[in-house]
C-alpha cells in the first residue's frame, strides 16, 4: 500500500519531523530520507535528543554497522531509520507506518519507490515531505554542475520539473502520481490536497511584479540577487544593500508592499518551480527565464496556491493507532499486545511481525476473543500461531500481565 502523500512548506524541518512522529506515529516504525550523509547523522541525533529511537544509515558507515542497523530496524518495533537512498532496496518490513522526505527527491520515480516502502501490511501509512525554495535552488545547481551530455542534464531537469509539479499540485497528489505512470484514477480522498484542498488565487499581477523587479535590478543596476533582497525591494524594505545601490529610486521599489514576506516567498517558490525564475551561479541569485515572457506580456493568467497554515495536514489528530479506528479500550489492548510481541520476538531473535503483524493484533484488539476457539476465528491467527501464542494472547486480552 502506497503511503498517502502529504507535503508541507519547509520552515524548520527537524521540528516539523518531530511533530509528525510524536503527533501521528508515536512508537511506530518509519524511514526518513535525506540527500546527504551528514544530514542523516544530524537528523538522527536530533530525533534521539527528542526521545525518538532513531539511527542513521548511509554508505559511509562500515558494512558491519550498516548490517546491524538494518537488522535492528527489521527486527524491532518503533525504530526510525534516517537514511540516504542507499537504504531500502530489498527491505520488506510490512509495518513501516511513515516515510518522510526532508529533502526534495530528484524524481517522481524515486519518490514513488521510496514511499512505497510504507504500509505494506495494508494498514494506513503516511508519505510526508517538506520542501522549499532552497531545495529547488540546490537541485537546479546540482543539475547545472552535473557531468555528462546536455541531453543528460535535460533529462535530469525534466525529472525535477515533474517532481516540482507534484509538490505544487492543486489537485489529488496520488492521482497525479498515477497519471505520471500512465494510470487513470479518481481522487484518493486521503492525501493532503484531497483532505484540505489548497486555495488558489489569481497571482498574475504579483508574478509580473516579481519578474519585473528581477529584470529592473539587472538592467538598471547590473545586479542579480537572491530571494531576500528581491523581496525587500518588492516590499520597499530598506537595508544596507538597498541604500548602497539606491534601490529606492527604482520604479519597482515597494510595488508589492501589500503582500507579506511569507506570501512573496510562496510566489517566488512557485514561479521557480515553473521555471520562470531561475537560480544561477554558486550564490543562488536569480534571473528571469525566457519562458516567462507570455506572463510578462499578460497573455496568460497565473493561478497559484495560497500558502498553507503551518499545521499538520493529516486527518489524524492523535496517536498512530487511532488512525485504525480503534476505541480507547481496543487501543489499550493493541498497545499491550505490541509490548508483549516486542519481548516475545526479541527472545526468539525474529522480527516482531513474524510473531504477529500489526493487522492481526488490530483484529485481535477489535474482536477481544475470550476463548481459543474465538481467537482462531480472528484474521491472521492460524493453528500454529494459536498453539504458540494463544494462551498468552488471551491473558493479555483479558487484562493480565504476561512476561
Amino acid at each position: 500500500m502506497f503511503g498517502e502523500p502529504q507535503t508541507a512548506e519547509k520552515t524548520s524541518p527537524r521540528r516539523q519531523l518531530v511533530q509528525l512522529i510524536k503527533d501521528e506515529h508515536p512508537g511506530e516504525a518509519g524511514i526518513v530520507y535525506c540527500l546527504s550523509r551528514k544530514s542523516t547523522e544530524q537528523f538522527a541525533d536530533y530525533l534521539c535528543e527528542q526521545g525518538i529511537d532513531a539511527m542513521a544509515y548511509h554508505a559511509g558507515l562500515p558494512q558491519d554497522e550498516r548490517s546491524a542497523r538494518q537488522a535492528r530496524f527489521l527486527r524491532e518495533d518503533g525504530v526510525v531509520i534516517v537514511a540516504t537512498i542507499a537504504f531500502g532496496m530489498g527491505i520488506d518490513k510490512p509495518d513501516v507506518r511513515f516515510v518522510a522526505h526532508v529533502d526534495l527527491p530528484k524524481s517522481v520515480e524515486g519518490y514513488y519507490q521510496e514511499t512505497g516502502r510504507a504500509g505494506r501490511d495494508g494498514l494506513p501509512a503516511t508519505a510526508w515531505m517538506v520542501y522549499g525554495l532552497g531545495d529547488v535552488v540546490a537541485q537546479r545547481r546540482l543539475i547545472s554542475q552535473s557531468e555528462g551530455s546536455p541531453q543528460h542534464r535535460q533529462n535530469l531537469s525534466r525529472h525535477l520539473d515533474s517532481m516540482l509539479a507534484l509538490c505544487e499540485s492543486l489537485s489529488c497528489r496520488r492521482q497525479q502520481i498515477l497519471q505520471y505512470f500512465g494510470e487513470d484514477s479518481s481522487p484518493c480522498g486521503n492525501c493532503d490536497t484531497c483532505l484540505h484542498p489548497p486555495q488558489a488565487w489569481d497571482a498574475t499581477v504579483p508574478v509580473q511584479m516579481l519578474l519585473s523587479t528581477i529584470i529592473r535590478l539587472e538592467r538598471e543596476r547590473g545586479q542579480h540577487f537572491g530571494t531576500g533582497q528581491i523581496i525587500d525591494v518588492l516590499r520597499g524594505k530598506n537595508n544596507p544593500r538597498s541604500e548602497e545601490s539606491d534601490h529606492g529610486s527604482l520604479s519597482v521599489w515597494g510595488i508589492g508592499a501589500d503582500l507579506s514576506e511569507a506570501q512573496w516567498r510562496s510566489v517566488f517558490r512557485q514561479t521557480t518551480a515553473r521555471g520562470w525564475t531561475v537560480p544561477v551561479g554558486e550564490y543562488g541569485v536569480f534571473m528571469v527565464d525566457a519562458s516567462a515572457d507570455p506572463v510578462l506580456r499578460g497573455e496568460v493568467r497565473v493561478e497559484l496556491a495560497k500558502p498553507k497554515r503551518q499545521s499538520r495536514t493529516s486527518s489524524a489528530s492523535s496517536g498512530g493507532v487511532r488512525k485504525f479506528h480503534l476505541t480507547e479500550d481496543q487501543e489499550e489492548i493493541f498497545n499491550r499486545l505490541r509490548i508483549w510481541r516486542r519481548t516475545t520476538a526479541a527472545n526468539a531473535g525474529v522480527p516482531a511481525y513474524v510473531v504477529f503483524p500489526d493487522t492481526a493484533l488490530m483484529h485481535i484488539a477489535i474482536a477481544q476473543p475470550q476463548s481459543s476457539a474465538a481467537l482462531r476465528k480472528v484474521s491472521g491467527v492460524g493453528d500454529k500461531k494459536l498453539e504458540a501464542y494463544g494462551a498468552e494472547v488471551l491473558e493479555i486480552v483479558a487484562g493480565a500481565d504476561v512476561g
